[in-house]
């Protein structure tokens, strides 16, 4: 988990809970940072992303859903 709880851009993040975007165990890149909370982290090698969330539950990507399933996939900060 993260200890200094700060996210720069180009940090890189694995995913430690999937979802239809993020897989378990990948690497994926932070990019444009909006503030100390939010900030993209990239889907591909190009420019799509989505808006990930720090905070007291850790670092994750929320998708709106009608289903009762968990939608957040977490990460996970690489040293």
């Amino acid at each position: 988990m993260i200890n200094d709880n700060e996210i720069h851009t180009d940090d890189k993040l694995m995913c430690i809970q999937g979802n239809t975007f993020y897989s378990k165990g990948q690497i994926y890149t932070v990019g444009r940072i909006v503030n100390d909370k939010y900030f993209q982290i990239l889907t591909s090698g190009d420019d799509d992303h989505w808006y990930a969330t720090l905070d007291d539950k850790g670092i994750y990507v929320s998708f709106d859903s009608m289903i009762a399933t968990d939608n957040k996939a977490f990460f996970d900060k690489i040293a």
